[in-house]
């Protein structure tokens, strides 16, 4: 049954429709490297161009592209052992402070080096104008 954008306001109107919310948004699957390594090893273990690999896949809810992608990790050596790369997880308030100062102190250094030179800048006309204004209040003035 096929329901128009009339049908669905008549509908509504007259009470047959309930509020329906949003669907909640699905969140994407992630997978352990053991896991990986165990659909790598089952998928490699069928023979090759075989109905059962794409049977495999379909049932398992993967993509040929999770496949050839983690071949290529396990060929990289990113799925052996050791620390888990990615994510460090979520950085904390502090951390987050910490590395928008990092980055904002050299441009404040750059600001303050700027200034400081301005400032010596200022000190020397104020120092030679002090002296003008000084050598000629001594001198007297020519008459015209």
């Amino acid at each position: 049954m096929t329901l128009t954008t009339a049908d669905l306001n008549g509908r509504a109107q007259t009470g047959l429709m309930d509020e329906i919310g949003p669907a909640p948004r699905p969140k994407r699957r992630t997978f352990t490297r053991a896991e990986k390594l165990g659909h790598l090893n089952t998928y490699d273990a069928l023979p090759k161009g075989s109905d059962e690999c794409g049977a495999y896949v379909r049932r398992e809810g993967l993509y040929s592209s999770h496949i050839s992608e983690w071949r290529r990790q396990r060929d990289s050596g990113a799925l052996a052992g050791g620390p888990a790369k990615g994510r460090a997880g979520k950085r904390t308030a502090e951390q987050v402070e910490l590395d928008r100062l990092r980055k904002q102190n050299p441009r404040l250094e750059v600001e303050l080096e700027r200034t400081k030179t301005a400032l010596e800048i200022t000190r020397r006309v104020h120092a030679l104008l002090e002296s003008i204004s000084e050598s000629a209040d001594t001198e007297p003035r020519s008459k015209p």
